[in-house]
């Protein structure tokens, strides 16, 4: 059976950038999308240059702000985010009616066959991140595999600007020498339960014979040992019906009184 040829394509710093091409003097700066620090809250991106003083997306907004003094904080406007990613998975339709949104600033592209079309699919994804760049003043990273896990590995690890192409039969030997947290599907619960076995890359998950993965994690011990092996058999499918609508916000205080709680849900 031919392999499948997958990209993962991800857009960098996504809410940071659509703010920088709206506003231009922010490039170059520490930025963070998230809110005001003096109140609570958590960081959603940081860009680039607030990284280098340790900011992450989830952190704290105080705690931002005392290890980036000098950082700019901007509330979000997530309805000017989501114009900017439909006009991104538009970009993408033009390349592959093959498309599986993995959220409002990513997606894993089937194009099997179409190197045929652009040259090579290096050259498709050049193209592709190209037009990112000029028609949406945005920077895309890439990752091109037979499979969507290993994809998802290469254009997160190429970051920022990034272009990765893993050859088939290569899998493996790419995702070995990485920490396990950089696998899909590896949270802080998962993590220390691999390193309590003694198990801290991907190559040593892959080398754990499978009743000791499975013993320690169950069922997704086994799917993520496949995926320390370069196996994922999933395929890239079209959004299925909404299963749920999520809504989060933060209180400035702890809130106590039920009542108050009652009419913020409803």
């Amino acid at each position: 059976m031919p392999h499948r040829t997958i990209m993962h394509v991800d857009l960098d710093a996504f809410f940071v950038s659509v703010e920088q091409v709206l506003h231009p003097e922010l490039k170059g700066k520490p930025v963070v999308v998230g809110g005001n620090p003096g109140r609570r809250g958590v960081v959603a991106t940081a860009s680039y240059e607030a990284r280098e003083y340790g900011l992450y997306s989830g952190m704290p907004l105080i705690s931002a702000s005392r290890l980036c003094p000098d950082a700019i904080f901007i509330e979000g406007r997530y309805s000017i985010y989501r114009q900017f990613s439909e006009r991104f998975m538009m970009i993408l339709a033009d390349y592959t009616p093959f498309i599986e949104p993995a959220g409002i600033d990513e997606a894993y592209l089937d194009v099997t066959g179409f190197e045929s079309l652009h040259g090579s699919i290096w050259k498709m994804a050049e193209s592709l991140k190209r037009r990112i760049q000029v028609e949406l003043g945005l920077v895309a990273s890439v990752g091109i595999s037979c499979c969507k896990v290993v994809a998802k590995v290469a254009s997160d690890n190429s970051k920022p600007d990034g272009l990765v192409e893993v050859n088939c039969g290569g899998e493996a030997s790419f995702l070995a020498p990485m920490p396990a947290e950089k696998l899909p599907g590896i949270g802080r619960q998962t993590l220390k339960i691999l390193h309590k076995i003694g198990i801290h890359s991907i190559g040593e998950l892959a080398e754990t014979p499978p009743s000791i993965v499975k013993g320690n994690l169950g069922r997704n011990g086994e799917i993520l040992r496949n995926y320390a092996r370069g196996i994922d058999k999933s395929r890239v499918s079209a959004p299925g019906e909404t299963r749920s609508i999520s809504r989060e916000m933060t209180f400035d205080e702890d809130i106590e009184k039920v009542s108050f709680l009652e009419a913020a849900l409803w």
